[in-house]
């Protein structure tokens, strides 16, 4: 079932920061990792045990949880200063609500209750996803989590050339469960474009870098040359030169550069200033999702990159330990030759996150609406991303600034 395998996640990357790691320092990305390990639990027993968003609310197991882990009335910067249940009672709360979730859905096979079940599954699937870059950025080890080998390919690069046409955008009735931002599928036209086969390596940025690529205004938008002149960054987050050797931090490990991975955590602004740098263009979400899913031979859009099939291991990097090279895995090739769409990191896009047209809020209001207009949209997945949220119409959502999750990008031509 979702609710459990969305449980066995998150306790694999969360359940060991215990003691001094249940808060770690105050930043304004990730959350204490007490606090969010409640909010899971509390989020799962708003929406599937108490009514929420009925007007009818009911009781939580846990006297005042609505103060405490409330995340649209409870301000960021106060939740490590919450008098929050210990870390043992934190997770029996948590474990409580999935016990009585899961008895609940035994008796009740309502529609309305099957899709909060998986609203919150997948809401537990990001947070899992959080917790792999809270890790990341106060540099702990990485998780303990069983590592699938990443099947190699031969090496690829260069463009594409798809010719475009009529397209239907976003997820189809029937699909199962999508987000409101997500819906509903309506026809654009695409216009023809190229776009690289495969996300952009350490190598090919790191040309960028020691091009002086951080020096030059030219390549930078003015709100991006104010974030790299504020954040005073002349390389990716977690780069460093040693003894003329290129080297990035991955959780508590420094290694040398891997040339033929994928840069990743990489701004937005970043990303707009390498394309800049090497006269190209980040692709707009609905080039992004047409070169995923349009098969020229057949004439249709596909669930997956791959086909219609579910994910298997086998054709995308998701629920994983660790990076691949972004010549890995190419039987999960897109009809036009696009390589690793689902998977290994998220891919900024060109596209401001607004609504379809025909949006219509769900109830679980502050999820897409509050962000429209502020943030960029970003698509595919991570490495880390759950087979759940990972499909082609997921729509990610972060603004230009962001860094510390594990983003990278791909290009077009201009």
């Amino acid at each position: 079932m979702e609710l459990q395998a969305a449980r066995d996640r998150l306790r694999s990357v969360a359940d060991d920061l215990s003691g001094a790691r249940e808060f770690g320092p105050r930043i304004g990305t990730v959350n204490p990792p007490r606090w969010e390990i409640g909010h899971v639990g509390w989020f799962q027993e708003y929406w599937c045990l108490r009514g929420g968003g009925t007007g009818l609310l009911g009781a939580s197991m846990l006297a005042n949880a609505d103060a405490l882990y409330n995340s649209a009335t409870v301000p960021h910067d106060t939740r490590w200063d919450l008098a929050l249940p210990d870390f043992g009672a934190t997770r029996a709360y948590r474990e409580g609500v999935l016990e009585r979730t899961l008895e609940a859905l035994r008796h009740d096979s309502r529609p309305v209750a099957a899709y909060f079940a998986r609203l919150s599954a997948r809401h537990e699937d990001m947070h899992a996803e959080a917790f792999h870059y809270m890790r990341q950025t106060w540099g702990y080890e990485a998780p303990v989590l069983p590592a699938s080998i990443h099947p190699g390919g031969d090496r690829i690069r260069g463009d594409v050339e798809l010719t475009g046409g009529s397209f239907n955008l976003g997820a189809s009735k029937g699909k199962g469960f999508v987000f409101d931002n997500e819906r509903a599928m309506h026809p654009v036209v695409v216009q023809p474009f190229r776009i690289s086969r495969t996300a952009v390596t350490n190598l090919e940025y790191l040309a960028f870098v020691e091009d002086g690529g951080y020096e030059r205004k030219e390549w930078w938008t003015p709100a991006g040359w104010k974030w790299r002149s504020l954040q005073e960054v002349a390389s990716p987050r977690y780069w460093t030169k040693e003894g003329g050797v290129w080297k990035q931090r991955r959780f508590a490990g420094v290694t040398p550069l891997s040339p033929d991975e994928p840069v990743v955590h990489v701004s937005g602004h970043e990303a707009v200033a390498y394309c800049r740098y090497s006269r190209r263009r980040l692709p707009t979400e609905t080039e992004w999702e047409y070169a995923a899913t349009w098969n020229p031979g057949t004439l249709r859009r596909q669930r997956y990159p791959w086909g219609d099939a579910p994910w298997r291991a086998s054709l995308a990097n998701l629920e994983n330990a660790s990076l691949a090279p972004v010549d890995d895995y190419p039987t999960g090739d897109s009809p036009c030759g696009c390589r690793q769409m689902i998977g290994n990191v998220w891919e900024w896009t060109a596209s401001t996150f607004l609504p379809y047209q025909g949006f219509l809020r769900d109830p679980y209001k502050e999820y897409s609406e509050p962000w429209f207009g502020t943030h960029t949209v970003l698509r595919g997945g991570c490495f880390t991303t759950s087979r759940r949220i990972a499909e082609t119409s997921y729509r990610n959502f972060f603004t230009a600034d962001r860094a510390d999750f594990f983003a990278g990008f791909r290009t077009c031509a201009q």
